[in-house]
């Protein structure tokens, strides 16, 4: 696992290790474009966390994701993951990997 002092830096360092792609969250799962993976689909592999010294509103968690097909990239969420249009499942899986760093 690596050290990042910044978001930036950690998308910055995992972007030079080959995780090219840009996920976001969605339903059951991670889309990136066109391609839906469900959760079963991907494996969270790296995971930094970032807390604002003194604005809550730059929290963030920055994932290194493993897709099928070795496709690899990044996940960034803030740091209370809403539930808001994402399954719970979803939300536990991301959790866990968190509160495991």
């Amino acid at each position: 696992m690596h050290n990042y002092d910044t978001v930036t830096a950690a998308v910055t360092g995992l972007k030079k290790r080959g995780f090219t792609l840009d996920f976001s969250l969605a339903g059951n799962g991670l889309v990136c474009g066109p391609d839906k993976y469900d959760i079963d689909d991907f494996e969270i592999v790296e995971v930094y966390r970032f807390e604002g010294d003194s604005d809550p509103a730059d929290e963030a968690v920055v994932y290194g994701v493993e897709g099928t097909g070795n496709r690899k990239g990044i996940l960034v969420t803030g740091y209370g993951i809403s539930s808001e249009g994402v399954s719970s499942d979803m939300v536990k899986k991301l959790l866990i990997h968190k509160e495991n760093e």
